[in-house]
């Protein structure tokens, strides 16, 4: 979950241009002071739709003429942060991070002597400040993106001192006030440090919500930032993915024709809320080619949806982005899933071929990967019914899951992983059905003999449980398995389950 909440905190960061009369107005076009002033003018609000559209040689090709036309507008400074941060995110680029990060105090120099009296001068200052933080928190330069975190979080505390009317401040605000309080265990040092920043995952979606109330009676200009941020805190931090569906589809501002982000971001949202088949038909309808930049997470995520499917294809989109992609995360879970492709169709020597390339290529930074290298090293191979059964759960298809496991019981009546997999595949399926009696037999067994295993299975079960308990209103229940979540320490996915369980505490508390 770590790596899609960086996601989300680097594209919430890039408000959308408005049209000609942007809402929210106090100084939306301020007056021109000597050093420079701000304002998304008609020609930078068409090279901002085109970075978020990919179309990044197009909006570099209309920079310089913007800055002819416009010598003093300060929002070039921040289009063009805007472009590097997103090219370096699409590529995962390190020679670029390093070779780009030192323009960001040049910048927010120049940004410093423009107008101060406009609501937009510390409000600019922030967002490329938590831009940078997202950035180096995900390449592992932890104190600068921390420091970066911090002071972008005081600017946008000053601006909404000065300028309360002005509501793109809820939109970063909001997001902070959610994510603060399930920041990993492993990085309490670091909330001690970021004192200074409080909210709740309540705190932050109710001023998201409101944001986006206010936005459908007016054209605001982070509408399209502030939905995205709403529906993955509904997802993760709030556990309601019928709502976090319906957040991110509520407007059409959206559009997977014309955008190959908006294609990603829907289709992943669409897996994980149990509309696999959507997302698959999203991403092979997704638009690419010139004029866009490549996009190779693209068939990443398409070869993940039609595993989850048990497509005969699901290969081709995997190994494309192999050889496409020139960064490292995303690599080794790459391997991974090629290599269960291939076990699926019984080909185990191919098995062995991506297990060894998962091995060797790309970086562990992200859980999956961190996950896909314990494979790899293990020579302990899955078990491909079970395989087969955790591919169609992740997919949505969970009558097929069922279908598979509900009569396997004795095949897994023995100790030892299996039989404990087979248990946690059985409760999440029945979970996902609305057989919740038998899901919590199934739960209750998993966290009885595997809380001292080094797999994940009994802390998440933990988790469901606790979630199993909230749905059904039966709050010291679940705010028990939450508690029993949080002691577990399982080698993988630990942070992300953690910080659902912190969640879900702070909800039925």
């Amino acid at each position: 979950m770590r790596y899609h909440l960086v996601l989300l905190l680097l594209l919430c960061c890039w408000p959308k241009p408005s049209q000609a009369h942007p809402w929210p107005g106090p100084g939306s076009t301020p007056p021109a002071a000597p050093a420079g002033y701000f304002s998304f003018s008609p020609l930078a609000r068409g090279i901002y739709q085109n970075i978020l559209s990919l179309r990044f040689a197009e909006a570099r090709e209309a920079l310089p003429t913007r800055r002819r036309q416009e010598p003093s507008n300060l929002i070039a400074l921040y289009l063009e942060n805007t472009l590097e941060v997103l090219q370096i995110l699409v590529d995962d680029d390190r020679a670029a991070y390093a070779r780009w990060s030192g323009g960001m105090n040049a910048r927010l120099s120049r940004i410093a002597r423009g107008d101060a009296r406009s609501p937009y001068f510390l409000f600019v200052q922030a967002e490329i400040r938590l831009q940078w933080a997202a950035l180096r928190l995900r390449h592992g330069d932890y104190w600068s993106g921390l420091s970066n975190l911090k002071q972008g979080y005081s600017l946008l505390l000053e601006n909404q001192r000065r300028h309360p009317a002005f509501q793109a401040n809820q939109k970063s605000l909001g997001i902070l006030h959610a994510l603060v309080g399930n920041i990993p265990g492993e990085y309490k040092w670091a909330v001690q440090w970021l004192s200074g920043i409080q909210g709740s995952v309540g705190q932050g979606l109710s001023e998201l919500t409101h944001l986006l109330d206010a936005a459908a009676q007016h054209d605001f200009a982070w509408e399209e930032e502030t939905r995205i941020a709403c529906a993955f805190l509904q997802l993760h931090l709030a556990n309601d993915p019928r709502a976090a569906w319906q957040t991110l589809t509520a407007s059409k501002r959206l559009d997977a024709q014309t955008s190959p982000l908006a294609a990603f971001v829907l289709a992943n949202m669409a897996i994980r809320t149990a509309r696999n088949d959507e997302a698959i038909r999203l991403l092979e309808h997704c638009p690419q080619g010139a004029p866009f930049h490549p996009f190779p997470y693209r068939d990443y995520l398409l070869g993940i949806a039609k595993l989850n499917r048990l497509d005969p294809d699901a290969g081709q989109p995997l190994e494309r982005f192999l050889q496409q992609f020139k960064g490292q995360n995303g690599i080794k879970e790459a391997c991974q899933k090629l290599a269960w492709h291939q076990l699926l169709a019984g080909r185990p020597e191919q098995y062995r071929h991506y297990m060894a390339l998962a091995r060797s290529k790309g970086a562990a930074r992200t859980e999956p990967d961190k996950a896909a290298l314990r494979e790899a090293r293990s020579s302990e191979w899955p078990d491909v019914q079970l395989l087969r059964a955790r591919l169609l759960f992740d997919g949505g298809y969970y009558r097929r899951a069922y279908a598979l496991l509900s009569d396997a019981a004795t095949t897994y009546a023995r100790a030892g992983k299996s039989e404990l997999e087979y248990h946690y595949r059985m409760g999440r399926i029945t979970h996902a059905m609305g057989r919740l009696p038998e899901a919590v037999r199934y739960y209750m067994v998993v966290i009885e003999t595997g809380a001292r295993q080094p797999w994940f299975f009994a802390c998440n079960a933990a988790l469901q449980l606790g979630l199993l308990h909230e749905q059904r209103q039966e709050k010291a229940l679940a705010r028990a398995a939450f508690r029993r979540c949080l002691e577990l320490q399982p080698e993988e996915y630990a942070a992300g389950l953690h910080a659902r369980a912190k969640a879900g505490l702070e909800r039925v508390r």
